[in-house]
């Protein structure tokens, strides 16, 4: 035989193959990484699990250097490598935070120490962690309006409130950038600018990491719970793994262990939480490929959108719905409609003659083969619905990536949203035609 054409060579090209796709380039060697090393061990932290690497379809991560077992620590980051309040008021904006009233919230104690040690470049202490931050988001709110416009509804009115929220955050927080005046040979108005204020705030609701809630006096009452971590804020997520992290009182570190295992030179990812895409893509801008968590939303509107007209009851269904909390968080899943939406429909469908019985539908009790076939059928109704309309916001977003290429990598990242939401649909179409099979 031919060397190299035997089962035992293809089985080793296979395998080959697979780890190339998932193997990461190492950047320990780039200069960013080697001077937050020197940063790091200057501050006690001392790591030889873990090496920064870019790679295929995550990006920037954390990769194994040896090969981590179930329940081992991955990453012990110490209390002195933590950016939290205490480093702000810590420093010189202490004082002007502690004399400012009313008093400023945890929130922007941090956004202001963030774009103030930015604004210092190579003066700033903080520089080499400052170094390795993203340059600009991917979070709604720092999208094109064109480009959250193709965002599913319920996301889209999110996206919204997000940026109303962040735009006020800015608008009552420009006094107190005023007071800070005297720090700064320019004028404030130039350093705290919207959009640096914008990069700083997604640079904590992204990537902060939960602490106990702690109060300080001079701010406000809003809970203190963020903290930035340096190196460890690498780890990216991945819905299938879990991990235990927390703050060690006794050792002052923020440490997380594995309950996975992982073999040498894999990336080595953390769960951000049960997070459905919508809620990934909202809060930290990116989407989770074949997300055991996803899901497709169902407004009222769609809801309703297939039932008869003529139903005199309809109102009184709604309301019923409504008062039991049957209205919102209805989906679709990888394994079919929820048992939320079907229920839903159940009380929906019910004919004039066996309203009466609406609470037995709550409770999960079958009424009538009729009212489980008719409440599948809307269901299937629904959901081809959906799959027709997210095909054609797919064929939308692929011309608008032909027509402009400033905006391909936000029309990129909806696309995968509505690619993911595409497959849920779809194994949704299949669960209810099995289903629908028994009543034929």
């Amino acid at each position: 035989m031919q060397k190299g054409k035997g089962r035992t060579s293809r089985i080793r090209r296979r395998k080959l193959c697979r780890s190339s796709e998932s193997r990461g380039v190492n950047e320990s060697h780039k200069s960013e990484f080697i001077e937050l090393r020197k940063w790091l061990k200057a501050r006690k932290f001392q790591d030889s699990n873990l090496a920064p690497a870019c790679f295929p379809g995550t990006g920037r991560g954390l990769m194994s250097q040896t090969s981590l077992q179930e329940g081992q620590m991955i990453i012990s980051l110490p209390e002195s490598c933590l950016l939290t309040t205490d480093t702000v008021i810590r420093s010189y904006l202490g004082a002007y935070i502690t004399k400012w009233k009313p008093p400023p919230s945890p929130l922007l104690a941090l956004c202001t120490f963030l774009v103030s040690e930015k604004h210092a470049g190579d003066r700033s202490l903080w520089k080499p962690y400052l170094e390795i931050l993203p340059k600009a988001y991917t979070c709604p709110v720092c999208l094109e309006p064109e480009v959250v416009n193709l965002l599913p509804q319920s996301l889209k009115a999110k996206a919204e409130e997000q940026r109303a929220h962040v735009q006020e955050f800015f608008a009552s927080s420009r006094d107190f950038f005023s007071s800070l005046q005297p720090l700064f040979a320019e004028a404030v108005d130039s350093i705290f600018s919207y959009s640096a204020l914008l990069w700083a705030w997604c640079t904590v609701n992204t990537r902060a990491v939960y602490l106990r809630p702690r109060h300080r006096e001079c701010l406000s009452a809003e809970l203190d719970t963020c903290a930035l971590a340096p190196y460890l804020d690498l780890l990216n997520h991945s819905p299938h793994v879990q991990v235990k992290a927390a703050f060690n009182e006794e050792t002052h570190s923020y440490e997380i262990r594995t309950t996975s295992r992982w073999r040498r030179h894999e990336e080595v990812f953390i769960c951000y939480g049960p997070h459905d895409n919508q809620r990934l893509f909202l809060e930290y801008g990116f989407v989770s490929v074949h997300n055991p968590h996803a899901c497709v939303y169902v407004s009222r509107e769609i809801l309703v959108k297939y039932l008869p007209s003529t139903d005199k009851q309809m109102d009184k269904k709604i309301s019923i719905l409504k008062d039991h909390g049957y209205i919102e968080n209805l989906t679709f899943g990888w394994d079919g409609p929820s048992w939320r939406l079907l229920t839903a429909l159940k009380l929906l469908c019910l004919e004039a003659e066996k309203f009466t019985c609406w609470k037995k539908v709550l409770l999960g009790e079958v009424i009538s083969d009729t009212n489980e076939k008719t409440s599948l059928d809307i269901a299937q109704k629904i959901c081809y619905y959906f799959i027709e309309e997210t095909n054609a916001v797919l064929q939308k977003v692929s011309h608008m990536k032909d027509e402009k290429e400033t905006l391909i990598n936000q029309l990129t990242l909806v696309e995968s949203l509505w690619t993911e939401e595409l497959k849920i649909l779809r194994a949704s179409a299949e669960t209810l035609h099995s289903l629908q099979t028994a009543f034929t």
